[in-house]
């Protein structure tokens, strides 16, 4: 198990990307959690096998149709997580 932080930046905010993107990670079986952050891009905290990973982050990619991701960061993250959450925007 691997936990990676990643950072949606573009359009990503208002097209539905925050929801899709945790529908995404609890189809894969992924834990951890997803959030708008008040500087426009939508931060993600995803624990699970190095495949589920990379398969969200392919996702986090291309998004949803009304989005227009221009880069995905990631790095390494930390953390114990039961579930995928939508936490509020900080």
């Amino acid at each position: 198990m691997e936990t990676w932080h990643m950072t949606a930046h573009g359009r990503v905010q208002g097209v539905g990307y925050r929801a899709g993107c945790a529908q995404a990670a609890i189809s894969l079986g992924l834990k951890g959690w997803v959030r708008n952050r008040s500087d426009g891009t939508v931060e993600v905290m995803a624990a699970g096998t190095l495949l589920q990973l990379e398969a969200l982050r392919n996702w986090m990619q291309s998004g949803p149709p009304a989005s227009r991701v221009t880069h995905v960061e990631v790095e390494p993250g930390q953390g114990k997580f039961e579930d995928f959450d939508l936490r509020p925007t900080v």
